[in-house]
């Protein structure tokens, strides 16, 4: 499988030189690579790779040369997704990376959702080239920290349209969701129909005590969301408390958030893992593993 990878700046070779331990280097410009990997589970490895793409194709770095191939990939997906770009220093892309993000959401056939997504694809731009990848699936790789297993049940308070239960509901794991917005469990509806799905206060969840297998979810952030709380700290505290009662002993919440509210999870819960994923200059996605 070919893959993009995007790499550290540290060292101008040996990002690159690493990546032949999980195959062969077809091409390289500053900072991106492309290879094609016989096991792309084995890029997970690397040390000196920011973030591994599935490789979807390459053009000059011109407006009308990325829209061309946009254009000429007739990308169609059903499945809500993002648009990113990256520029490297020293690229010669001839607009901004606001135009290039529209070109991609336009010229992709499919749902658009900046707050939800579970593809996105991504414009990595350096020095003559410009090469579009997709990303790995956020919400499957969180279902997959949370080690639930198929045929067990995992749970998001703030499930949203649905965007992390569909990813677990691929693999064989039963799936229960709830949200305080009428309008976003109608989409869930649409998305996962016939799934468990709840209105609900996510600091009174109306579950029994130790019920649920794991807990995977994305918190809400911002002042345009609907909450049932006074303040979001009440908010992230009560529902904490909340998933805590309702999870097995012995089993994991994993949980986004976009600030840091450690302290706030350490009351409730022993913080396992902590990890950080850099969406764009403004966002920094934290992601908990809680048990």
């Amino acid at each position: 499988m070919k893959l993009l990878f995007e790499l550290s700046g540290e060292h101008p070779d040996l990002p690159v030189s690493e990546l032949e331990c999980v195959g062969r280097v077809l091409d390289r410009r500053a900072q991106v690579a492309v290879a094609e990997c016989p096991d792309p589970e084995a890029a997970r490895r690397l040390a000196l790779t920011h973030v591994v793409m599935e490789y979807l194709g390459e053009c000059e770095p011109t407006r009308e040369a990325f829209a061309g191939l946009l254009r000429d990939l007739a990308i169609t997906t059903d499945k809500p997704f993002a648009g990113r770009v990256k520029t490297i220093q020293g690229s010669r892309m001839d607009a901004a990376h606001l135009e290039l993000e529209r070109l991609i959401g336009t010229l992709i056939a499919g749902p658009v959702s900046l707050r939800e997504p579970i593809e996105e694809y991504r414009a990595v731009i350096s020095e003559d080239r410009c090469y579009l990848g997709m990303m790995p699936r956020m919400g499957r790789a969180l279902v997959n920290i949370s080690l639930v297993r198929p045929g067990e049940v995992v749970f998001d308070p703030f499930c949203g349209t649905g965007g992390i239960l569909l990813e677990a509901q691929e693999i064989g794991v039963r799936t229960l969701g709830s949200d305080f917005d009428p309008a976003m469990v109608a989409g869930y509806r649409q998305n996962l129909p016939g799934s468990d799905v709840m209105i609900a206060d996510a600091t009174a969840v109306p579950v029994c005590d130790g019920a649920l297998d794991a807990v995977v979810t994305d918190l809400p952030y911002g002042q345009s969301v609907r909450i049932h709380a006074e303040s979001m700290d009440r908010l992230y505290d009560g529902s904490l408390a909340e998933i805590r009662r309702i999870l097995r002993p012995g089993r994991r919440a994993v949980v986004v958030t976009h600030r840091d509210i450690t302290t706030i999870a350490a009351r409730h819960f022993t913080v396992q893992q902590e990890h950080e994923q850099r969406v764009h200059k403004s966002l920094t996605r934290r992601i908990l593993v809680l048990s």
